[in-house]
């Protein structure tokens, strides 16, 4: 099965995350995300290596 484009709300669902969270890793270019027209898309795969490199623990903003 093909790794299909997850939205924000979906994302956070995902990662146990609030979406402002997900806006604000976004924003400062830390989290691997796909801008497509004027929404948010993300790869599963992406995230889950972004997450195991440790990169998500050097985001400020998260949730606690």
């Amino acid at each position: 099965m093909q790794d299909r484009w997850l939205s924000v709300e979906e994302i956070a669902h995902y990662l146990g995350v609030s979406q402002d969270t997900i806006y604000t890793w976004t924003s400062e270019k830390r989290m691997p995300a796909h801008k497509v027209g004027r929404l948010w898309k993300f790869k599963a795969a992406e995230v889950d290596r972004w997450i195991r490199k440790g990169a998500s623990g050097q985001v400020r903003g998260q949730d606690a």
